[in-house]
């Protein structure tokens, strides 16, 4: 067998992987890695920041479910990467980070673009390894695909020293992997699914609380099947949106703090939450205390970790939530064969009513178009099959709101670290995994200023993405809560705070569509609602390039419903002008 350097080494334990794209930028110590690369099959995409790399190799892997690769040096390199680690941390992305380091001599003395990037990143990865030497190459890489890819998934750092890229070694692809203690659970265990069998049949308020990891799972048809066989209404969290149909008529929508009224009801209402890969985060149960407080709870999740962790599991089943439905569904349709079935007619009938008297609504504004009718029709125009990758704030909400979603895998957004910067990258990353869908960013103007330079990659690797940007010129989710809580004291949030006057006009910092212009894409503006239809369809039209659509939208513009952090979901607000006789009563 020849020699080769441990940075071909690499790249064929990359192309072993199955790796086809790459997102990053070189530097001094990953250097001797992008010489082998250059004549590799896999497709190298030059970002022009590394949290950019991060998050598109995020939105790639979140669009395809294969895991998302991503590449930088030491030191700034890595540390940029921190971000997006983190954040597919939070979300659970399969993910390999891929950093180099200084040589294994200079490791602790303070050289030149060196930072321990593995410690750093400890806390917000599955595993980080730190690789000096040149043999071990191949099956470290293995070891992180699979950590990335299996059980909970999430993002793996591999940091490798210049020297083991630079030493000669031969390329030897593991056979099998030595992971000691790493065993994850995929198969319920079947006492704990009679036990929920029973639980589910006794049950007169049940729901089927649906977290991301139903997603993760690849489990929307099971979901779709139990949901139908028993008649339990559902709710798809933030991170679950796609995952059950939002036409189907048991869908009470998304639960939690910007949660429909009916989803929120559902769940504080229940006598029974069938929790489905969802970690009862704060968003979703306000005051833990006051959350669901009739409830027995049926917890199903990969990670055992999370069974019990913020809520008592009255049945804790761990294993992979496609196979947990699986065997659910068997179960239930063989007690419905010996004439069990339960009783959720009164129920169901209550959620409905909610549904019916709250739906989601919002105010035409005096002034500037209405965001959530730009969204709504974005949604409508692009058509279900499209993908939606939001950044974090109001349009975000108004996003997960306002355009329904059919498909799993078609909703993209930065969910538990709520990452502005998120949008565009994501956007990138997804259109490369999918090259034959539409794929639109849904930004905010301030989101949007943190990784639109992104948008010379894909004018220069041709990845035709549509960014929406709803610009209200404000930061608009601090400005709301600045609104209801501060008094109305804007502080820091106008992000026009000293504009100019050019003759009659208004010089807008930046002019989002020269900008667009500037990076070779197509830029477009919007400001009256009787041209949102035909400025979307003429975005709709352009498929070479990128394009940037400037919606000028209303600044006092709300997400309604909403639950104050740290109140009690029972505390929901609803608008007034759109429900004036909003009662509490009713849930």
């Amino acid at each position: 067998m020849s020699e080769i350097s441990g940075a071909q080494s690499l790249v064929t334990s990359l192309e072993a992987a199955g790796v086809d794209t790459i997102f990053g930028i070189p530097g001094g110590a990953i250097l001797p890695a992008y010489d082998p690369l250059f004549d590799s099959s896999i497709r190298h995409i030059l970002v022009r920041h590394e949290q950019a790399a991060g998050h598109a190799a995020e939105g790639y892997a979140a669009a395809t479910g294969k895991v998302g690769v991503c590449m930088a040096t030491s030191g700034p390199g890595a540390t940029n990467l921190v971000t997006p680690i983190a954040d597919a941390y939070m979300d659970s992305v399969p993910m390999v980070a891929i950093t180099g380091q200084v040589a294994a001599s200079l490791i602790g003395t303070d050289a030149f673009q060196e930072a321990d990037i593995r410690g750093i990143t400890m806390p917000i990865t599955k595993h980080s390894f730190l690789v000096t030497d040149a043999d071990e190459i191949p099956a470290r890489i293995a070891e992180a695909f699979h950590l990335a890819s299996t059980g909970r998934p999430g993002p793996v750092l591999v940091d490798v020293a210049k020297n083991a890229l630079q030493a000669s070694t031969t390329f030897r692809w593991p056979t099998e992997l030595q992971l000691p203690g790493y065993r994850p659970v995929t198969k319920p265990h079947a006492k704990q699914i009679r036990e929920a069998a029973k639980l589910i049949l006794a049950a007169r308020k049940p729901v089927l609380y649906v977290g991301g990891g139903t997603i993760r799972s690849g489990a929307h048809r099971e979901l779709r099947k139990l949901a139908e066989l028993t008649g339990i209404p559902v709710v798809t969290t933030l991170m679950a949106r796609g995952a059950f149909p939002d036409s189907h008529p048991q869908h009470l929508g998304m639960p939690g703090m910007h949660g429909t009224v009916a989803a929120v009801a559902g769940l504080q209402k229940s006598d029974l939450i069938i929790s489905l890969g969802a970690r009862f985060d704060d968003r979703v149960t306000g005051d833990l205390k006051t959350f669901a407080p009739h409830a027995l709870v049926i917890h199903a999740d990969i990670d055992p970790a999370e069974i019990g962790k913020n809520r008592h599991a009255d049945v804790p089943i761990v294993g992979d939530i496609r196979e947990v439905l699986a065997d659910l569904l068997i179960t239930l349709e063989a007690e419905r064969a010996a004439g069990h079935e339960g009783d959720y007619e009164s129920w169901v009938g209550y959620v409905a009513g909610i549904k019916k008297k709250y739906p989601l609504g919002y105010d035409t504004p005096d002034e500037g178009l209405a965001p959530q009718y730009v969204i709504e029709r974005l949604g409508a125009i692009a058509g279900a099959e499209a993908i939606f990758a939001a950044g974090v704030g109001q349009h975000q909400m108004w996003a997960a709101q306002f355009i329904g979603y059919e498909h799993p895998n078609t909703w993209l957004n930065s969910g538990g670290a709520g990452t502005m910067g998120y949008s565009v990258p994501a956007a990138m990353g997804a259109k490369v995994g999918r090259p034959d869908a539409t794929v639109w960013s849904i930004d905010g103007d301030g989101c949007f200023q943190m990784t639109n330079q992104e948008l010379a990659t894909c004018a220069i690797n041709d990845i035709p993405i549509k960014v929406a940007v709803v610009n209200n010129e404000n930061l608009g989710m601090v400005r709301q809560w600045q609104t209801l809580f501060y008094n109305e004291r804007y502080s820091n949030t106008d992000l026009q705070n000293h504009q100019r006057q050019a003759g009659q006009g208004r010089i807008r910092i930046p002019d989002f569509p020269k900008l667009a212009e500037a990076y070779g894409c197509v830029g477009l503006s919007c400001d009256s609602a009787d041209d949102v239809d035909a400025t979307i369809e003429k975005a709709m039209e352009v498929n070479d390039v990128p394009v940037v659509v400037d919606f000028r939208v209303n600044k006092d513009a709300m997400v309604w419903p909403m639950i104050a952090g740290g109140a009690s979901n029972d505390e929901i607000q609803y608008a007034r002008d759109l429900a004036p006789n909003f009662d509490h009563d009713d849930l």
